[in-house]
This record gives structure tokens, sequence and C-alpha cells, in this order.
């Protein structure tokens, strides 16, 4: 998982941004995902500043991220500084895990993802919102230019060039959710794409029994 320092010089300010870029529709697509999700135990892999945390009403919530500077700010009660390649938790003990913005960020995905399962109860699920590349070469093209123009400047504004320059390359840096998913130890309950030409994408796993 990343090591925390990439949108943590930015933690007073990263959610608002966030909120901005999404046109106001980040929370929205964080509940498309929550709302798939059995009840009980959720782990809110890289929860940084808690920006989900409204959306947790009928949860009981552990906090995770690598950003001890981002999860200072989050207001949830149980906060665990830890890494998704390695969570620091016994098998078995959540009934959900939930992820947004994160993926991109992880030194493995692969690794991160046994342990999802590892720690996931049977029949339990994951619901993972993320940002990527629209699905056609012809949109995809369209986005590279937009966002290549769109998040320096932002940066530029708010203080945090490198940051937003290193998220424009990050929509690159994996494959469509599709084919990123197929082969994982769960088995996929749904994947839908969200946003402008469809560049965020909620994907929901659930733990073979």
């Amino acid at each position: 998982m990343s090591n925390g320092r990439v949108f943590a010089d930015i933690a007073d300010r990263y959610d608002r941004i966030n909120r901005v870029l999404s046109l106001g529709q980040d929370q929205a697509w964080r509940m498309r995902a929550v709302s798939h999700l059995p009840s009980g135990r959720l782990l809110d892999l890289g929860a940084g500043t808690g920006a989900a945390n409204e959306i947790f009403g009928r949860f009981e919530v552990v906090a995770l991220d690598p950003a001890p500077a981002m999860l200072a700010r989050n207001a949830a009660p149980n906060r665990v500084v830890a890494v998704g390649e390695s969570l620091p938790f016994i098998g078995e003990s959540f009934d959900a895990v939930f992820s947004a913005y994160v993926v991109r960020n992880l030194h493995s995905l692969e690794a991160t993802l046994d342990e999802i399962n590892r720690i996931l109860r049977p029949g339990g699920r994951a619901g993972l919102v993320d940002l990527g590349r629209p699905a056609t070469r012809v949109k995809a093209r369209v986005h590279r230019v937009g966002t290549g123009v769109v998040l320096p400047l932002v940066g530029l504004v708010a203080g945090a060039r490198a940051e937003y320059s290193y998220l424009h390359h990050s929509l690159d840096k994996l494959a469509a959710p599709e084919q990123l998913y197929a082969s994982t130890p769960f088995d996929i309950v749904d994947i839908w794409r969200m946003g402008p030409l469809g560049f965020v994408y909620g994907v929901v796993l659930e733990k073979r029994r």
C-alpha cells in the first residue's frame, strides 16, 4: 500500500479538493458501493481523513490508513496505522471491507486482495471504488488529455503540484477493472462505471464460502 506520503502534506484540504473535482458526486459514488455490503464489522481501508464516515451508520468501523497525518483528522473511534498488504487483524474478523480511491496507490493489489480475503468471514464482501481511464479508446484519449491539463492546474492552485501530477499519471497504472479483478480469490458480484466518461468504477467482491 502507499507509504502514506503522497497526499499527507495536503491532509487539511484533500477532501474539499476531491469534492470539487468530482462535481460533488464523490460521496454518492462511495455510497453505491457501501449499499452492497453486509452489516457488521467493516474495515475502511485507506480511510484517510474519514470522508466516508457519514455513510457508515450501520457498521462497526475500523479506519485504517498508512498516513498518520491523514488518520489524525479522522473522527472514527477505532483507527489503525497500517498498510493493506499486511493487515494487523486475525483471520475472518470482518464482515465487510470498503476502500475508495486507494487501489492505484497500492504497492501490491494482489497482496492486498489476499489480505482482504484472509480477514473477511465466508460470504463477506469488499466494495472498492477507484479511478481509471474510460472503457473505450476514444474516451480514454479525451480523458487523458483533459486530466493532463486540469489536474496540474488544480495542483498548482492547491499548492500540491507534485501530488496532482502523480494522480494524472496513476490513472494509467492499472488495467481496466473488468480485467483487474477477473482472477482473484473472490467472486465478482458487480462492476459498474460512474462519472464523466465513466472514469470512476465500483466493484463488489464476495469471499467464497
